[in-house]
């Protein structure tokens, strides 16, 4: 009996354990979670209460009927358009547009060889001007400090298009081997935007009469009511959604034990892709994305109020009567005669 609780006894303990363990994983995952340091929003809670409150929301009836559709598509760009800035300086104007141009030169043949042709890159001159340096004169009792033109400094963008983004690899490739590391930004072309915005229009509309055909099941008369409609569209570049954050552990345990100073370093600064989500849209189009995207949406609005009531006016009724008068003479006859009653 004893063996028989001693074994019931040391399940129920093993089963704790593995319980508690459980808990303290889960505990420390969340924990982990909470402490990334993230400079903006967007860590939600694992209970938000908005989002609580938003499903337990009260619903108040009303006769005015509302239709609020969103549709989101996201369509890869047909073009990409890379934008690099290089600097050149040289003793002279000559020899700085030299040395830049062999930089660009080196770059267009590098790109050459990947599919890119020179019909694809442009070049745009930013600046073109002498660097001065301060010269000093002693003489016995002061000096005397002149500037004077010691070069030159040429700055130009170099714009590179491309169609596909595995082709961007190689670009960076070209432009490191000739020194150009500044990339200024990455612009993306849609070619058949129209067709994306009448896409949004069809597959709103459809959920408009479905949502008609709705309230028609439930009793109401659409015709009875009076329409009143707003609509947006929009079009968002990957460049709007950009979000910054900053993952480290700034906190030395062990140095604080020893009794070391700590010294800082500059923590890196990183950027994530952070798209708009779907939770407030009635129809995704191309919801699975891989790479950068443009978003481009569609919203539109439509409030039936009953229409008033037709009052008819009351018909008025007119009595007219007809005054007659008896007058009976003394030898018994009656004549009837009519007073004229209008002045």
């Amino acid at each position: 009996m004893k063996s028989i609780n001693f074994t019931l006894l040391l399940v129920i303990l093993s089963c704790a354990i593995m319980t508690a363990q459980h808990r303290g994983n889960y505990n420390e995952i969340t924990q982990d979670i909470s402490r990334q340091n993230i400079l903006s929003s967007g860590n939600a809670q694992i209970y938000n209460p908005a989002i609580q409150q938003q499903i337990h929301q009260t619903l108040h009836p009303s006769n005015v009927l509302m239709v609020d559709v969103k549709a989101l598509q996201n369509v890869s760009a047909t073009t990409y358009t890379a934008i690099f800035n290089v600097s050149q300086i040289g003793p002279t104007a000559e020899s700085t547009n030299q040395l830049m141009k062999a930089r660009i030169d080196q770059i267009k043949d590098q790109l050459n060889l990947n599919g890119i042709s020179q019909n694809d890159i442009a070049i745009d001159v930013i600046s073109f001007i002498p660097i001065y340096e301060v010269e000093v004169t002693k003489k016995l009792f002061s000096k005397t400090y002149t500037e004077v033109p010691k070069g030159f400094e040429l700055q130009q963008n170099i714009h590179i298009q491309f169609t596909k983004t595995n082709q961007f690899e190689a670009i960076l490739s070209a432009c490191a081997q000739s020194e150009v590391y500044n990339l200024v930004k990455v612009d993306y072309y849609i070619d058949n935007i129209q067709e994306v915005y009448k896409n949004l229009q069809n597959q709103l509309m459809k959920l408009i009469e479905d949502k008609k055909a709705y309230y028609k099941a439930l009793g109401f008369d659409m015709s009875t009511y009076n329409l009143a409609i707003a609509d947006d569209k929009y079009c968002y570049f990957p460049k709007d959604f950009y979000q910054s954050y900053q993952a480290y552990n700034s906190i030395s345990v062990e140095a604080l034990n020893k009794n070391k100073a700590i010294t800082t370093v500059k923590k890196q600064t990183s950027y994530y892709y952070q798209p708009l989500t779907y939770e407030h849209f009635d129809v995704v189009i191309n919801p699975s994305i891989l790479e950068p995207v443009v978003q481009i949406g569609m919203n539109i609005k439509l409030v039936f109020t009953p229409k008033p009531k037709e009052q008819k006016p009351t018909p008025v009724v007119e009595t007219k009567v007809d005054h007659k008068y008896y007058v009976i003479s003394p030898n018994g006859t009656i004549d009837v005669k009519e007073l004229n009653t209008k002045k």
